[in-house]
């Protein structure tokens, strides 16, 4: 009930409005630790099963030292290499893809079928390729990043109206005076919803990547080992830690995207 309340609350105008916002889901997401916490405390549920979400807090301030280890091995070596790396060698792709003909009928049903790949197949080859450390990882982020980010590209690159791209023909601009003042702007929205499906995608990539070979640091090596010592009290750390990371990313690029593409009808009204 509180929080339909909070949702249903006249907005305020600008940061109040903002931090408003944030009400409804924060009460949401507390409520549910709650119950989580009550249900465990009364069922008396075993720690190997279900630990309490204060003893998992309890175990997060424990471990900070080994939660910070592993999130720079995992996410700012790996995911976030990988990241940076798969969506702009995807932004020059596209550029070509866009150019040539021959690369759009080639290309684009190659990677669609690339992208189908299963990621728990692929991953260990990477490893045998690159080694046990974080570029393994990396790779494995930039082989699951590329073709989306290239396929949401290549469709934003396409989504001018034929009018508009007549008009500048009339203006006689050249490729890429068309490209930066009318074809790239129409393809921010595409743009920016290839780098947050590549931003979820990067971490569980870079995750998954670690169970098939990794030194002993990382959050995928922590879990895999935690689970096997019925440590869940730490696997539940580490998932915390990636989920928090996760959000955050994701966070930030939709700030990003709220920045530049403002005049889209998507924007309004947020």
């Amino acid at each position: 009930m509180l929080v339909a309340i909070f949702a249903d609350l006249p907005r305020a105008d600008g940061l109040v409005g903002r931090l408003q916002s944030l009400l409804a889901p924060l009460t949401f997401g507390a409520t549910l630790l709650w119950l989580w916490e009550v249900t465990v405390r009364a069922l008396e549920v075993p720690r190997v099963i279900l630990p309490a979400p204060s003893a998992i807090w309890a175990r997060i301030l424990r471990s900070t030292d080994v939660l910070w280890v592993d999130f720079v091995q995992t996410f700012v070596k790996g995911a976030l290499s990988g990241y940076a790396i798969g969506v702009g060698a995807a932004l020059v792709f596209a550029l070509l893809v866009d150019r040539s003909d021959f690369l759009r009928r080639g290309l684009l049903p190659v990677g669609n079928f690339l992208a189908a790949l299963p990621i728990i197949g692929t991953a260990p080859i990477m490893v045998m390729w690159f080694g046990f450390d974080w570029p393994s990882k990396a790779a494995v982020v930039v082989a699951m990043v590329f073709f989306p980010m290239l396929v949401n590209t290549v469709q934003g690159l396409a989504a001018t109206e034929a009018m508009q791209r007549d008009l500048m023909r009339t203006y006689n601009a050249s490729w890429g005076q068309s490209l930066l003042k009318l074809r790239l702007p129409a393809a921010m929205p595409f743009i920016f919803n290839g780098l947050k499906i590549a931003s979820t995608l990067a971490l569980i990539g870079a995750i998954v990547a670690e169970f098939f070979g990794s030194p002993t640091r990382g959050m995928g090596f922590r879990i895999s080992t935690e689970v096997g010592r019925l440590q869940l009290d730490m696997v539940w750390a580490e998932i915390a830690v990636a989920a928090l990371a996760g959000s955050l990313f994701y966070g930030i690029i939709a700030l990003v995207e709220k920045g530049v593409t403002f005049w889209h009808p998507s924007q309004r009204g947020r």
